[in-house]
């Protein structure tokens, strides 16, 4: 029986700045956080950086042809904002802009719906030096620099999201260390997850001030589905501390104008919560269009049983924890198969995911905005590149989110992480997500076999088996 998807549901695919368009000194680009961080012996494996990526910068327009070869119906991007206001205060500089204009004409050249993200993680330096987003101050700027690129591109881009996973920005930032800016203090993280959805907040006032009426407004966040080892009091109680930290610090204010109770005892011994302000919670609750959902793998958790907990929560390797308040939790590794990433593969997770919002929040409109896998991806002696482990991820997630729908939920679109092979971050250039193979020597693309497969199921909108092997 085929699986088919409603008329009009959105079809994309989706990338980050950094991640792809190097060119980080031309048109007055400044350094990012990522950059200094990149470039800090240890950081990233092999000490790769995003220096060059994969040159989208310089390569767009060919990179948009390609888009359109695949049949997306639309691109998910993400702005750098020190190309556009590089220092973090001021007027922007135009050669960025005229970058971002560029793309955003090019996409609908080609029918392809630009949307857009502000923030994907790359702070400017600068704001970083005068104390980074535990500071208040960085909520401000950004709702400066929201309102820059929506006097810029409000005429053309119409799907606007504020951050990209404000918990990695947080809690691997500034927690674990294992993102930029590399901090490790966890009063910091916490201060920054505040300060995060403030700057949400404040974004999304200036959008709404600035936007034509029919703009929509979203956020992505990365929600963890958190599952107990066991039904003791103790694993529970477990996963309820990391629910509070993964999940809830984020969708409680965004949602019902509120931090959870049990999130400011379990971190009582390391604040006191006085940075959030009287009015805080009033503007973080912004009314959304929809809400982006990334999902990739759950966790499993449960009650440390020594001082040393096991800490394989998928976040990189680390000595300090991207958790405040949850020493007392160990993660563990389910069994079953498992991507390059070392990720366990389980769609029901995305499927509990789509249900939980439906129920938390009725009414409001869901978006996958990232999913996907990394694999080990070669080329064959012919040059193709094929991927049936991809395909056959893909397939699993695309049936959960059919199923979900037919349960109720409210999903309107699924963007594939990621267009292209690029710099993941901290893996440097040793992981793979794209559905395109990017040879990074040469900056050839080449389609692989999961690009061909999610091109049919954009064209039909029927999700297609799994080719023969």
């Amino acid at each position: 029986m085929s699986v088919s998807f409603p008329p009009g549901f959105l079809w994309g695919s989706a990338t980050a700045a950094y991640q792809i368009e190097g060119a980080v000194r031309e048109g007055g680009r400044t350094p990012s956080i990522w950059d200094t961080f990149s470039h800090t012996p240890g950081k990233t494996e092999n000490g790769d950086t995003g220096d060059t990526a994969t040159d989208h910068f310089h390569r767009r327009a060919d990179d948009v042809r390609l888009m359109a070869d695949l049949g997306l119906g639309a691109y998910r991007f993400s702005v750098s904002w020190p190309r556009v206001q590089p220092t973090g205060r001021g007027p922007a500089v135009q050669p960025g802009l005229d970058f971002y204009r560029g793309l955003v004409d090019d996409l609908l050249d080609h029918g392809i719906k630009p949307v857009l993200t502000l923030y994907h993680w790359d702070l400017p330096q600068e704001l970083e030096s005068a104390g980074g987003w535990p500071e208040r101050e960085t909520a401000h700027r950004f709702a400066d620099y929201a309102r820059i690129v929506a006097d810029a591109l409000g005429d053309r881009v119409d799907m606007w999201t504020t951050l990209n996973e404000p918990w990695c920005s947080a809690f691997l930032g500034y927690g674990s260390g294992v993102h930029a800016p590399g901090r490790t203090d966890p009063v910091a993280a916490l201060r920054a997850a505040h300060h995060l959805n403030l700057a949400h907040g404040l974004a999304a006032q200036a959008l709404r001030g600035t936007l034509p009426s029919h703009a929509q407004l979203s956020i992505s966040l990365n929600p963890s589905v958190v599952r107990a080892g066991s039904q003791s009091p103790a694993d529970l109680d477990a996963k309820r501390r990391i629910d509070a930290l993964a999940n809830r610090v984020f969708a409680d204010p965004l949602l019902s104008g509120a931090y959870p109770q049990d999130l400011f005892a379990d971190t009582a011994q390391l604040t006191d919560w006085s940075f959030v302000h009287g009015d805080d919670l009033a503007v973080i609750r912004h009314p959304l269009d929809s809400l982006g959902l990334n999902y990739y793998s759950p966790a499993v958790v449960s009650a440390a049983t020594d001082s040393h907990p096991e800490r394989s929560d998928g976040h990189g390797a680390s000595e300090h924890s991207p958790w405040p308040g949850a020493d007392s939790v160990s993660f563990h590794q389910p069994p079953g198969d498992r991507t390059e990433m070392g990720w366990s593969i389980d769609p029901t997770g995305l499927y509990d995911l789509l249900m939980h919002y439906t129920r938390e929040a009725p009414g409001l409109p869901l978006m996958i905005t990232e999913n996907g896998a990394a694999y080990d991806d070669k080329p064959a002696a012919d040059g193709s590149v094929h991927d049936p482990d991809r395909i056959r991820y893909l397939q699993g997630h695309l049936a959960a989110v059919h199923r979900a729908m037919d349960d109720g939920a409210d999903v309107r679109g699924y963007f594939l992480w990621s267009l292209m092979d690029n710099f993941e971050w901290a893996y440097g250039y040793g992981k793979r997500f794209g559905a395109v193979y990017v040879d990074y020597e040469t900056q050839t693309r080449t389609p692989k076999s999961s690009a061909r497969w999610y091109a049919e199921l954009a064209r039909t909108g029927v999700l297609p088996d799994m080719p023969a092997s």
